[in-house]
């Protein structure tokens, strides 16, 4: 059997080195070996002493996706992969079309510099680069077309 002092020990470096989700952290204790019981004790527990926070979990992890050049689709299907509730989710994603186009914009001219796609080929390749970062279809195309005012 493992040590109570362990457990939190454990929990508490896995928070060191970034936000966690209530059922993430509960996950890789528990894959560790400890008893469920004595996790759920220690992650509510931590929730009370405010170490560990599903909506600042994913506020953070959000703001830091935007920041590399992903969208919102990909953002919510990590966020779902975490283990977060729905409306947690939608409530984090909350941006505006002209916050998300600006993103859209600069995960665009990182890779592809600031012009505009001169052929269909291009046109499509910078398509699927910008779907598989998570932007919706509607804004791609919107972006692709040069219709930058909504």
């Amino acid at each position: 059997m493992i040590l109570e002092p362990d457990i939190g020990r454990a929990a508490l470096k896995l928070l060191a080195s970034r936000e966690h989700s209530r059922g993430e952290l509960r996950r890789k204790l528990c894959a560790c070996g400890y008893a469920e019981a004595e996790v759920e004790r220690l992650i509510e527990d931590l929730a009370d002493r405010g170490l560990v926070s599903d909506r600042r979990m994913a506020e953070t992890y959000v703001d830091e996706r935007v920041r590399k050049g992903f969208g919102p689709v990909r953002i919510h299907q990590e966020l779902c992969h975490r283990g977060l509730a729905e409306e947690l989710i939608e409530s984090s994603l909350g941006r505006s079309t002209q916050e998300w186009l600006a993103a859209l914009s600069k995960a665009h001219d990182k890779r592809f510099g600031p012009g505009r796609a001169c052929d269909a080929k291009a046109r499509a390749q910078r398509a699927r680069f910008l779907e598989y970062r998570g932007f919706p279809a509607q804004l791609i195309a919107d972006f692709l077309n040069g219709k930058d005012e909504f």
